[in-house]
């Protein structure tokens, strides 16, 4: 272990809070800082579209720690305090109070915050869903019966229409592409990931952009490119995030959609790592640098940092990761493994797109890059064991797994 007597870590969220627990976990017992900008204690992001919005669970769910394990880590916490900037000579980090904390160790895991559309006004009512406030805001309104647009068809909105829709609420879902999930998982399961939304009563607004938002004391109507409006009490924008790199302006980090870091999730100073949302690594399984949004990827960059800053240079390993993430959408769950391209290769393998279950695997070159299954998540498993085994699609597609 190198000589370290502390480690600062700036977001306290997913792999923040992960990242101390592995300090923690492989014996480091120097000082540990965990600066967060929300006041709360570090809290899972998943249930915010999903429980939380639909009114199964309470907010203290969601909690990633108790306060008595938390005390147990012994941290320096500093909760409600952002980043400002980051000086890597003097090995610094200033937050918005004015406070200097100093570190042998740097992890960067702020995340990311929602992209809103240009020029939208601040009318209430319209909403981004990131944070358990944004969440908060929405169960109200739909509490209170609101009529539900959501602007974009992503995974987010595609969440936040089905929980409006299981409220039994009006939803009309825009999205400028030509299906939903299509920017994740390309036109023809995106077409599947429609049929559900169109099945549960969903008013789906396809090749859509929106120019404008319209009312008075709250918003009243989304404005289209088409020249129609819809009405509603309720717009959840789900456009898309931008990492929060904006506090390291002038610090020599290279930012480019995030942290760029080599593939030992090293920022270039010595020292500074990155995790999480707003990491873009080198990932050497697929020979190509990527930032993965998700949960699985927070957890295993936390992890992966604060190992690589106790082993040292020499004994850092690689994060060579397969990304995966899940989204459950009414009755419907939907996982997703590796990293595909749009025109990749797409075959369907087990079950059938009609039957709404299904796996399909996509393929670059006669290697498997990524699979995707609705309603078959024990499938999935064999297929990222596959990818990060660099597998041929000829074997993916020979292989029966014992659910057959």
């Amino acid at each position: 272990m190198p000589d370290l007597e502390s480690v600062v870590i700036v977001g306290a969220s997913l792999a923040g809070l992960r990242a101390a627990n592995a300090l923690r976990r492989q014996k480091f017992r120097g000082r540990v800082t965990l600066i967060g900008a929300e006041p709360h204690l570090p809290y899972d992001r998943p249930p915010l579209s999903k429980q939380i919005l639909l009114g199964k669970w309470e907010p203290e769910r969601a909690a990633l720690i108790t306060p008595e394990d938390l005390a147990k880590l012994d941290l320096d916490l500093r909760l409600g305090r952002r980043a400002a900037s980051l000086d890597t000579k003097a090995s610094a980090v200033t937050l918005d109070d004015g406070t200097d904390v100093t570190y042998d160790a740097l992890i960067l895991a702020t995340g990311a915050t929602p992209r809103m559309l240009p020029g939208t006004p601040r009318l209430p009512g319209i909403e981004v869903l990131r944070t358990m406030e944004d969440c908060l805001h929405i169960r109200a309104a739909l509490e209170a019966g609101a009529r539900v647009a959501v602007v974009g068809g992503g995974f987010i909105g595609a969440e936040v229409a089905a929980a409006a829709r299981m409220r039994g609420l009006p939803v009309t879902m825009i999205e400028m592409l030509s299906q939903p999930l299509e920017r994740a998982l390309g036109p023809k399961i995106g077409a599947a990931a429609a049929a559900i939304q169109l099945a549960h009563g969903v008013d789906l607004r396809l090749n859509t952009g929106v120019t404008g938002f319209e009312g008075g004391q709250r918003v009243e109507r989304v404005l289209l490119d088409g020249g129609e409006a819809v009405e509603a009490d309720l717009v959840v924008v789900g456009v898309g995030v931008r990492p929060e790199t904006a506090w390291l302006e002038g610090s020599g980090l290279e930012l480019r959609d995030g942290v760029v870091c080599d593939q030992y999730l090293r920022a270039g100073p010595p020292g500074v790592y990155a995790a999480g949302d707003v990491c873009r690594w080198f990932n050497p399984l697929f020979g190509e640098e990527m930032r993965v949004e998700h949960w699985t990827s927070a957890v295993e960059q936390g992890m992966a940092a604060a190992r690589n800053i106790l082993a040292g240079p020499d004994a850092a390993k690689p994060y060579a990761s397969v990304p995966y993430v899940w989204s459950d959408q009414y009755d419907v769950s939907i996982q997703y493994v590796g990293h595909a391209r749009g025109d990749d290769d797409l075959m369907v393998k087990h079950g059938s797109i009609e039957s709404g279950s299904f796996v399909a695997l996509y393929g670059r070159a006669g290697r498997l890059m990524a699979a995707v299954g609705f309603n078959m998540p024990r499938l999935l498993n064999d297929y990222r064991r596959f990818i990060a085994e660099g597998a041929s699609m000829e074997r993916a597609l020979a292989h029966v797994p014992e659910e057959d």
